[in-house]
């Protein structure tokens, strides 16, 4: 199947195809004219002659325009002139001398300068081809700008999202390692080493997942089981957890370890300063073209003054991260629930591929 993309790809052949497209395009219009007015048969060869001289004469122009390309304005028309002047000069001298051998060989020059006689014409079709020349590398110079513009954006946000990502990994790890250094000093080294195997497929998982790749909610919550089950060995029964998510929500398309920090931040807000814990819940469900989860705790919400300002890295991170990925297209609101915190985002819906 033909397609356009080596001809972008590579610019030499776009040169060329294009050059020679247009030389084919002026030699045809002639001919046409020759059909038309019934001009003798020897108005052929200087068709011909002048298309091929025509397409060899122009082609140097583009090795001046590439030095002009990028000079101030003025000099850039100076240099057209200077190049094109004397080849539109040189290519009516052509197209005359074929005339006088093909089509009137009475004819004489009776002057020197009538040698050069329809030479505006022929100027004013070069600087239409240096016109077009500047046109399309202008329009490339633009779209090499758009694409390196677009990749700098993209990298910049999967820097960026990184950076949120990782953020969050010391507060969780420093607490985890606590709670196993506390098994280890009281000799539970039966719980420690689950512990640890535990946090081992929790770091694999996070070190495998891309910031800027989506998984399905089913792995989201499988993820977030494991963070759940180290964090059981600080809080105990102290932890509660709900799951209230639909099926169809479960093969929506999510950003990865997306929920992980706002349970983190409900656990550090809601559940460890409290000696009873606490209750934390998370749901999901699907309506028209959204995606919908609800992560609530029954802490002391937004009230007090050292949480009304964002209650921790975790939802500014996230806030952060999803308008990165989505813009506007999603929507992340926190409220008091009466009493704790409920946190709901809501995204574009969009399923898992059938593997």
């Amino acid at each position: 199947m033909f397609t356009l993309e080596p001809l972008r790809r590579n610019r030499n052949l776009l040169f060329w195809t294009l050059h020679s497209l247009g030389w084919v395009a002026y030699g045809l219009t002639q001919y046409v004219g020759f059909l038309l007015y019934e001009k003798s048969p020897g108005w052929i060869w200087v068709v011909v002659i002048t298309s091929v001289s025509g397409w060899i004469l122009s082609a140097p122009m583009r090795y001046g325009f590439r030095y002009l390309w990028g000079r101030p304005p003025r000099t850039m028309i100076l240099g057209v002139l200077a190049i094109t002047v004397p080849l539109a000069l040189a290519w009516r001298v052509v197209g005359n001398v074929s005339y006088a051998r093909f089509v009137d060989p009475e004819w004489k020059f009776k002057t020197w300068h009538e040698v050069f006689g329809g030479a505006p014409s022929s100027l004013y079709l070069l600087l239409c081809w240096s016109g077009l020349y500047f046109a399309i590398k202008y329009y490339e110079s633009m779209q090499q700008q758009r694409e390196a513009a677009l990749k700098s954006s993209a990298l910049a946000q999967e820097a960026q999202l990184k950076m949120l990502r990782y953020q969050l990994n010391p507060h969780f790890l420093f607490n985890t390692l606590n709670a196993i250094s506390t098994l280890i000093l009281d000799h539970d080294n039966r719980t420690a080493n689950s512990a640890v195997m535990r946090l081992s497929e929790l770091l694999r998982y996070t070190l495998d997942q891309d910031p800027m790749k989506r998984v399905t909610l089913r792995q989201e919550l499988d993820a977030l089981n494991l963070y759940l089950s180290t964090e059981r060995l600080r809080f105990g029964e102290r932890l509660r957890v709900e799951f209230a998510v639909d099926e169809p929500a479960l093969d929506a398309l999510v950003p990865s370890l997306v929920l992980q920090p706002l349970i983190e931040n409900s656990i550090k807000y809601a559940i460890s300063p409290r000696e009873g814990g606490g209750l934390i819940r998370i749901e999901g469900r699907v309506r028209g073209r959204m995606l919908e989860l609800v992560i609530v705790d029954d802490g002391p919400g937004l009230t007090s003054p050292s949480t009304a300002s964002g209650r921790g890295v975790g939802l500014r991170n996230t806030r952060e991260r999803l308008a990165v990925l989505h813009g506007d297209q999603h929507r992340f609101v926190t409220l008091n629930a009466q009493p704790g915190l409920r946190i709901e985002i809501g995204l574009p819906y969009e399923g898992a591929e059938p593997a």
